[in-house]
C-alpha cells in the first residue's frame, strides 16, 4: 500500500553524489552513515512547507505565485511535490503536476509529467540537492502517474540549470520566444521515460 512515509530518503550531503551515481532507487527509505551530522532529506511537501517554500521561490527565482497556486498544486499533486530539508529545514523544493497535453516525442497527446519549478537556496547549492528532488520527482510521476513525458520551460540564459537537465536526460525541443514576463526567451526541454525511442532530436 502506497505511504507519503515511504518517499521519505535521508541522504548524506557528503555522500550524495556517489549515491546518485550508484543509481539509488527513489520510493524507499534510505538513510547513509556518514562522519558528517549533515543530512538532506528528500520527502514529500505538506501544507506546513509552503510558506518555506514560497521564501525559496522569492529568493531563488523571478517567477513567483500566489499561496493559492502551491496549494492547489498540494491538494492535486501532492504525491509529487517534494522538499529537500536539512536540520529541520526546508532548503529547496521541486514542484510539479500532470497534464493531459502533446507529446512532443510521440507526435499525439499523452499524460505528461510538468515540472514546474524547481529551486535550492543558494547557501546549499552544488552539492546535488537539486539532481536529488528532480530524480525523486521523475521517479514518482512514472510510478504513480505513468507518464509518457516529462517537460519543463527554462530560461535561456540559465546555463547552470540546462546542463543539469541534459545531465538527466532532457533535450532542448523547442525555443518560446517573450515566454517569460520580462520577454526572455525559454526552452522547453523534455525527457522520454518510454522504452520506445523519441522521434524528435534537440534543436541545438
Amino acid at each position: 500500500m502506497y505511504s507519503r512515509r515511504d518517499h521519505d530518503i535521508y541522504i548524506s550531503v557528503a555522500h550524495l553524489f556517489c549515491i546518485l551515481c550508484m543509481k539509488v532507487i527513489f520510493g524507499v527509505r534510505l538513510k547513509i552513515m556518514s562522519i558528517s551530522s549533515e543530512y538532506v532529506k528528500i520527502r514529500l511537501a505538506t501544507k506546513d512547507d509552503i510558506d518555506s517554500v514560497i521564501a525559496i521561490n522569492i529568493e531563488c527565482l523571478p517567477e513567483h505565485y500566489p499561496y493559492s497556486f502551491w496549494l492547489e498544486h498540494l491538494e492535486k499533486w501532492g504525491d509529487v511535490f517534494y522538499v529537500a530539508e536539512v536540520d529541520g529545514h526546508v532548503v529547496g523544493y521541486v514542484l510539479t503536476r500532470v497534464e493531459e497535453g502533446f507529446s512532443r516525442c510521440r507526435g499525439e497527446e499523452a499524460k505528461i509529467g510538468h515540472i514546474v519549478s524547481v529551486a535550492v537556496k543558494e547557501e546549499y547549492r552544488g552539492r546535488g540537492i537539486a539532481t536529488a528532488l528532480l530524480t525523486a520527482a521523475i521517479s514518482a510521476l512514472r510510478s504513480i502517474y505513468g507518464v509518457e513525458e516529462i517537460q519543463l520551460e527554462v530560461r535561456i540564459s540559465n546555463y547552470k540549470a540546462i546542463k543539469l537537465y541534459e545531465k538527466l536526460g532532457f533535450i532542448k525541443a523547442e525555443r518560446i520566444k517573450n515566454y517569460y514576463l520580462d520577454g526572455e526567451d525559454s526552452y522547453l526541454m523534455i525527457k522520454n521515460v518510454l522504452e520506445k525511442p523519441c522521434n524528435i532530436k534537440s534543436i541545438e
